[in-house]
């Protein structure tokens, strides 16, 4: 059952006719449609190397990300001085940022081993203990539990675009919705306060689900995973701990310009570019309940975003709608699989609107969609965002 179609909506203000990112589209296409292909042919489409790993050119991004890392601490600690450190901050927290999406890629696919228990990508390489070994170390450096998160990923690739099941940044429910307070809502739907959720989110999941992802017996996890997931808390704590120590040796207001400010730029980072894959574009896009959703369909629903000079310091990571429907190709063929993808893909696939040199573009999608994206209906197998218009009203007042 279809909530309410595109077309039906296409002429209210929260459905701009079918354009793309304001730089034209097709008023009669429907999103929600199901689309005349299936995802063989788009694999069919895209060259065989696109899908071959190097090990190699993969530890090459490592190192180099490493490196920038020390090298900016190195210069904000000789420099001392204000007029660097906010500079210092932003390069760091978006070289984090950059850390954490080549941890993202060392996700593997379900073994049965105790501390390379693995499940995800595998773009990083096809060597399983690799992979989850510079998993382990890029993504406890940046406060991040490796397996932890990397099975509720796994979870949020799986049922990408789907109300009841998907993991990251799902729609409330409007039943769920409503039972939220009013500071809550003000709260989860104000920017940048939503670009600061990523913690939260490790700790206590969203509204409407349980679990963290540092509880072993969280319901996140089968029991299968719960010693990896216990060793990436250990790796975890043992990072915390190593930052404590810090404070305690040399200077907690140090460590807190080191490490603790360029996190909060990552957390920022993060929300912001997750956000975006999936909410944020002009044209309302679908999201999908029982049998009107496919992993097609769903895969269909994510957005490509162009982040201009960001492009290469992420890794490409905007271009992301192959990646949603083919995660195991690596991230430096991402660009050259999308562009011949494109043609089998047709109107389902949204041109990112060009970027200057840094996406303050994006800025606008951001807060538009935070401020009318609230709910979706409690009915309906396809349905679209709601904006809770007692918010809104307060907000503009």
């Amino acid at each position: 059952m279809v909530e309410k179609s595109y077309l039906e909506t296409r002429n209210n203000k929260d459905a701009r006719n079918g354009t793309v990112d304001g730089i034209g589209g097709d008023g009669d296409f429907d999103p929600s449609a199901p689309p005349p292909f299936k995802i063989a042919e788009i694999r069919a489409a895209i060259p065989k190397h696109c899908w071959v790993k190097n090990p190699w050119r993969s530890l090459g991004y490592v190192l180099r990300d490493v490196t920038v890392v020390f090298a900016l601490a190195a210069a904000a600690l000789y420099l001392d001085s204000w007029i660097c450190w906010p500079l210092y901050w932003a390069a760091q927290g978006t070289m984090f940022w950059a850390i954490f999406v080549l941890g993202h890629d060392c996700n593997e696919k379900m073994s049965f081993f105790f501390f390379f228990l693995y499940s995800g990508h595998g773009s990083f390489s096809n060597n399983h203990l690799l992979n989850n070994a510079v998993g382990h170390i890029l993504h406890s450096s940046i406060l991040v539990p490796y397996h932890g998160w990397r099975i509720s990923h796994r979870t949020h690739h799986q049922n990408h675009g789907n109300v009841e099941n998907d993991e990251s940044w799902v729609p409330l429910p409007e039943k769920i919705y409503k039972n939220l307070d009013l500071t809550t809502r003000f709260m989860r739907y104000t920017v940048p306060l939503p670009m600061l959720a990523y913690p939260i989110y490790l700790w206590r999941r969203s509204p409407g689900k349980e679990g963290s992802h540092f509880n072993p017996y969280s319901k996140l996890f089968a029991p299968s995973e719960r010693k990896a997931v216990l060793t990436s808390t250990i790796c975890w704590s043992i990072m915390v701990l190593l930052l404590i120590y810090s404070s305690l040796v040399f200077d907690p207001v140090q460590v807190l310009k080191i490490h603790g400010v360029p996190y909060l730029i990552f957390v920022m980072w993060l929300d912001f570019v997750t956000y975006l894959h999936h909410h944020g574009h002009e044209q309302k896009l679908p999201w999908y309940r029982g049998k009107e959703w496919s992993y097609l369909r769903g895969g269909l629903t994510t957005v490509d975003r162009d982040y201009g000079w960001i492009n290469g310091i992420h890794h490409d990571i905007g271009t992301h709608v192959i990646h949603h429907l083919f995660p195991q190709i690596p991230h430096y063929h991402l660009v050259e699989a999308t562009r011949a993808a494109k043609p089998v893909l047709g109107k389902y696939y949204r041109e990112p609107r060009k970027s200057g040199p840094f996406p303050f573009h994006l800025f606008s999608n951001l807060v538009r969609s935070i401020g009318e994206d609230h709910y979706v209906s409690d009915t309906g197998d396809v349905v679209f965002y709601q904006t809770d218009p007692l918010l809104r009203n307060i907000k503009s007042n």
